[in-house]
Parts: C-alpha cells; sequence; structure tokens
C-alpha cells in the first residue's frame, strides 16, 4: 500500500521544494475537475506522469494547470500510474473502469479515486478484482473551469466513501490536495450527491431564472438587486433552516401568491411550473416547521393546486 504524509500545497501549479515526489500520479479526465486535483496533488509534491483528455478545453487546461505532462491514451495513463485520478462524467465511469479491467492494465497494488458524488465503490469492483485499492472522493465544490477553481480548492469539504480499513488512506489523499474529508457511506451516495445537485446545480436555474424575471420588468442590472438578497437568504439558509423562511408564502399571503402566478402566466408562462412547484415545497416545509397553521397552509396548497402550467 502507497505511504503518504500529510503536506501542504506550496501553490496549484508549483510543488513545494521540500515534499519529495512520492507517487506517480496519472489523469483520467483532465476537465474542470480532473485538472484541479492533479495540479494539487503535484503541489503536495507527487509526480504527475500522465493525463488523458478528449476535449479542446481539457487539452488546454491541462497545459495551463499540468505543464509538461505528456497526454496519452486512457490505458497509458493507467499503466503508467501509482495513483490513478478518474475525473469523468458520472454515467461514462463504470464503462471506463470495466473497460481498463478488459484491458488488464489495472495492477495489484495501484490506488485510484473517481471523483463522482453519485457512485460509490461498486463501481470500482472491476479494478479492486485486479488488487487496485479504489476509493471515492468527491469536492463538494463547482468547479466552473476557469483560474478561480485552483484558489477554491483549499478547504473545500471532500465526500470520502471507502472500505473502513482504507479510510485512513482516503482521509490522507483528500488532506494532501488541501481538502477536509468527511464521511458518506456507500448506501448514501445518491441521497448524498441529490442533497448536493439541489443546493448548487439548481440554486443557479433558480438565480438565472429570477435574474431572466427582473430584465422582462425592466431591471437593468438584476445582479445588483439580487446580490445582496440572496447572499442574506443563502445565510439565514444555513444558520437557521426553515426559521430562516420570509416572504408571502411564509406569511400565508394567498393574495399576493395569486397575483404572482398572474404576472408569470402573462409575461414568462415559462416560469409557472417552477414557481408553482418551490411555492408548493415551501408551503410544505413552512407547515412542517410551524411557520404557518393548517388553516393558513390549506388555501396556498388550494391555490397552487388549481394553477394550469402552460404546457
Amino acid at each position: 500500500m502507497p505511504q503518504f504524509r500529510r503536506a501542504v500545497p506550496a501553490t496549484a501549479a508549483h510543488p513545494s521544494p521540500d515534499a519529495p515526489a512520492r507517487l506517480r500520479v496519472g489523469v483520467v479526465g483532465a476537465g474542470r475537475v480532473g485538472a484541479v486535483l492533479g495540479a494539487a496533488l503535484a503541489a503536495a509534491g507527487h509526480e504527475v506522469v500522465a493525463a488523458a483528455g478528449l476535449s479542446t478545453a481539457s487539452r488546454d487546461r491541462a497545459q495551463r494547470l499540468l505543464p509538461g505532462v505528456p497526454l496519452l491514451p486512457t490505458d497509458e495513463v493507467v499503466a503508467a500510474a501509482d495513483l490513478v485520478v478518474l475525473a469523468v462524467p458520472d454515467d461514462a465511469l463504470p464503462g471506463l473502469v470495466a473497460g481498463l479491467a478488459e484491458t488488464g492494465v489495472w495492477r495489484r497494488g495501484q490506488l485510484a479515486f473517481h471523483t463522482s458524488g453519485a457512485h460509490g465503490l461498486a463501481v470500482l469492483a472491476p479494478a479492486a478484482d485486479a488488487g487496485v485499492l479504489g476509493l471515492a472522493l468527491h469536492p463538494a465544490m463547482t468547479f466552473s473551469g476557469g483560474p478561480e477553481d485552483v484558489d477554491r480548492l483549499p478547504g473545500t469539504p471532500f465526500g470520502v466513501t471507502s472500505r473502513p480499513e482504507h479510510r485512513a488512506v482516503a482521509e490522507t489523499v483528500v488532506l494532501e490536495m488541501g481538502g477536509e474529508p468527511f464521511w458518506v457511506a456507500e448506501a448514501d451516495r445518491a441521497l448524498y450527491h441529490a442533497a448536493l445537485v439541489t443546493g448548487a446545480n439548481h440554486l443557479v436555474t433558480l438565480v438565472a431564472e429570477a435574474a431572466d424575471l427582473l430584465r422582462t420588468a425592466g431591471v437593468e442590472h438584476p445582479a445588483r438587486v439580487l446580490g445582496p438578497l440572496l447572499t442574506a437568504a443563502l445565510e439565514n439558509g444555513l444558520r437557521r433552516g426553515d426559521a430562516g423562511l420570509t416572504g408571502p408564502v411564509s406569511r400565508g399571503d394567498v393574495g399576493t401568491v395569486a397575483g404572482h402566478v398572474a404576472a408569470l402566466a402573462d409575461r414568462a408562462p415559462d416560469a409557472v411550473a417552477g414557481y408553482v412547484a418551490m411555492a408548493r415545497r415551501t408551503t410544505e416545509r413552512a407547515r412542517a416547521a410551524g411557520r404557518l397553521k393548517p388553516h393558513e397552509a390549506q388555501p396556498l396548497t388550494d391555490l397552487l393546486d388549481g394553477v394550469e402550467v402552460p404546457r
């Protein structure tokens, strides 16, 4: 089993001179996530020996974050590495791991981790059967592909899943990349990932939708209006949960909600379904948290149930 000691990265692009290279790292999927993690491992003193990336953006990103690292076919990357980083889309991961197993390129004593939030250890079974120590290490952070991604990595929480006897290894790898590990059980990976998608990906959709509606309403700079409001709402939600709810639904203002639905149906019909769905869920949560009494929540539910959503 590879031996680690914790190393604090000097920068994302240049290894600390005090951190000797210990493992040869291969990055499969030099995209938004893989290139950043490869750079972090290099900064911790490991040697990134090869990377694989198909798109032009991946190749450009690899040249910027992993300078001098050759781009090779996937099987050659795996063959050259002691530690393999699998940073590919969720749906591509099972076929990739199994396909590499069929080529016989996995070897006993290798360490491999994938960055998928949706998958746990089961997807790595074909590699584990060949003697590979497999880990699921998911950075709970959004990666946009810009230079800021490197700066976001230090302190990023990583959802860690491993066999119990490999937990120390998993946590050490995360710490060496500058992250903060937390445990996610194998059976909870899908729910864990759904939670993050709801909080991050769906949040971007909500923000973009709100900005579009403000533009339709004649507001020239939606970000100036939304920035302070959404920052305060996020802080309230994180600190107080459902107790941080504000607005017409939490007050039981049926007339206001009805006015919103009518305005959206007239000016932005594509937004009606999303508004109704979120208003309904907000009503349910406000009632469950005691923010709305049953007799206050029922008129809202009746209103929302009666909305004809444009097709």
